[in-house]
Order: C-alpha cells, then sequence, then structure tokens
C-alpha cells in the first residue's frame, strides 16, 4: 500500500439501491472532484466467498470514510433492518483504534437523513463528526467537500460550485456514456468512476 494511495483513497459506506442512487453518485463525484479517490465494497462480487475479507481490505487501504446511516428502518418486506452500514462503520472505527501506524491516522465522517436520528438507534457514536444530508443532493455535496477540504492541500471549490458541475455532468452523461457503448441506468460503480474521472479531467478548474 503505497502513502500516496492510503492518503487519497475514501471508502464509501452507504446504501446501493436505486432509492439512493442519486445521492451516491453525487458522493462519488464529489469526492473525484474534489482530488480523491472513492473506493466501496461494489468493488467486490456479492457472491465471492470472501466478500468480507475483501471489504476489510478496501477499508484497510483507505485513509478516510464515508458512512450513511440514514438506511436503519425496518424493511417493509422482511420486517428487518439492513446492518451492512453499521457493521462496516464499526469496522473501520476498530481498524482506526486497533489498527498500527497508519490505520490510526483514518478519519471518518457519519451522514444521516435528519440530525440527531441517531441518537435512538445507535448512540455509542456521540462525538463522531454526523451529519444531516436530508436526502438533498445539493446537501450531501456540499457536506462532503467541506469535510474533504480540510484533509486535502488544495483549494477545493465551493459546495455550490461542485454541484453546480455535477448538475452538469448528469446531463452530458447519457451521450457520454453512449460514446463508448454504456447505459446510464446499467452503468457499474466503476462505470461511473471512470465517466466522472474523464468528465472532471476534460473540464478541470
Amino acid at each position: 500500500m503505497s502513502s500516496k494511495s492510503f492518503n487519497y483513497s475514501v471508502f464509501i459506506n452507504c446504501p446501493f439501491d436505486k432509492r439512493y442512487r442519486r445521492l451516491f453518485r453525487s458522493i462519488v463525484f464529489s469526492i473525484i472532484d474534489s482530488g480523491f479517490n472513492p473506493r466501496c465494497a461494489l468493488e467486490v462480487d456479492e457472491s465471492g466467498e470472501n466478500r468480507l475479507n475483501r471489504i476489510i481490505e478496501i477499508i484497510r487501504v483507505c485513509k478516510y470514510g464515508i458512512h450513511d446511516i440514514s438506511r436503519t428502518s425496518i424493511d417493509s418486506r422482511n420486517r428487518l433492518p439492513r446492518f451492512n452500514m453499521p457493521l462496516e462503520l464499526g469496522l473501520f472505527l476498530s481498524a482506526k483504534h486497533f489498527g498500527r501506524y497508519a490505520q490510526k491516522r483514518k478519519n471518518c465522517i457519519v451522514l444521516d437523513k435528519e440530525e440527531y436520528r441517531y441518537q435512538k438507534f445507535i448512540s455509542d457514536i456521540a462525538g463522531i463528526d454526523i451529519k444531516a444530508h436530508n436526502n438533498s443532493v445539493k446537501k450531501t455535496i456540499s457536506i462532503v467537500r467541506d469535510w474533504l477540504s480540510s484533509y486535502s492541500n488544495e483549494i477545493i471549490p465551493s459546495g455550490s460550485k461542485l454541484y453546480e458541475r455535477y448538475d452538469e455532468f448528469m446531463r452530458q452523461l447519457p451521450r457520454q456514456a453512449k460514446e463508448v457503448h454504456l447505459e446510464v441506468s446499467e452503468l457499474t460503480f466503476g462505470d461511473f468512476v471512470t465517466l466522472s474521472a474523464a468528465w472532471i479531467e476534460e473540464n478541470n478548474i
């Protein structure tokens, strides 16, 4: 693990369903546009026997983590909550507190849809940087930008500017995807990262 890769890698721990997709994509774009490298569990084969070990390895090589715990409500179909996000948050915090050297330099931010909602179901994380995005793309982009700016050696454009850039990118995304024979509705995490990075490079501030 190179120190440069570690110092600029951000682990994204969030829901991956269609309802959350617009927030997820805004987080990914904001990380790249801020000069960092997004990583997440979508890189791992869902059916792989060593899926948890692969996720732990991704966490190990990331200095930063963005954890959205907003999807902890009861699922209407199976009447159970989704615990993947709290689990991966716990793994990240454990790496920071029990790891050595670089791992102790980890930093993370926790997102939720409402301010102080976390106190009702995971109050032990009080004291960690927790921000409410209110299910707003614009708010999410500003939160990610402001947080990463405190760790960047470069001046990152304001959250409102990044939102304008993301909005423009999303308008151009169908044409950009079509040029490389992809469909927006079928983009993988890797596809979206590649297309985002290409647009950002072409439209660098």
